[in-house]
């Protein structure tokens, strides 16, 4: 093989720094686009993992509320939710000490996104009713208190009578509702 001489050497010099420079050049670009992709989803991931930790929130606020209350809105059936609900309010009173007359139900309004309103009447010792009010959130039905009457019960000394209205709630109509705008 034969030298190459001083003039040779340098052309094959430049066109290798030629080469290198072209093959960095497209090279470059391309892991810098790979960089730039990189980057949009790492930032893209990042949003997504801050949307879930609000959803987590929300989630753990809803179980606390389910396990203070006692309430699973999935296994309420609007069928049979006055019935079960009107059961497990006779049940918590009976297990009180409270006796209670005739239960009377009636439908509730639509309108108020109600199931039905139960009529109670019945009377028992103060601390069986305040027990019994005091349970009535953790029934596990969505029950609200509309009126409440307590007076001596002149019949029987040391007891005293009460008087409930209770509405028992349309769950389903409160799903469907639209946020409010704000």
């Amino acid at each position: 093989m034969r030298t190459l001489t001083h003039r040779e050497k340098r052309i094959v010099r430049l066109g290798a720094i030629a080469v290198a420079l072209y093959v960095a050049f497209f090279c470059g670009k391309f892991f810098v686009t790979r960089r730039a992709d990189y980057v949009k989803l790492l930032v893209e991931g990042q949003k997504i993992k801050q949307e879930i930790r609000s959803y987590e929130d929300r989630v753990l606020t809803v179980k606390t509320l389910m396990e203070k209350f006692n309430l699973d809105p999935a296994k309420l059936s609007k069928a049979t939710a006055v019935a079960e609900t009107s059961s497990a309010i006779q049940k918590a009173a009976a297990s009180g000490g409270i006796q209670f007359g005739p239960i009377r139900e009636s439908p509730g309004r639509p309108s108020a996104r109600e199931l039905a309103s139960v009529k109670l009447e019945g009377s028992g010792p103060l601390p069986a009713l305040i027990t019994f009010l005091h349970r009535l959130d953790s029934l596990g039905f969505p029950v609200v208190l509309d009126s409440v009457q307590i007076g001596a019960d002149t019949a029987k000394p040391g007891m005293i009578k009460l008087s409930l209205t209770i509405i028992i709630m349309d769950f389903d109509q409160w799903k469907t509702e639209e946020p409010p705008h704000a």
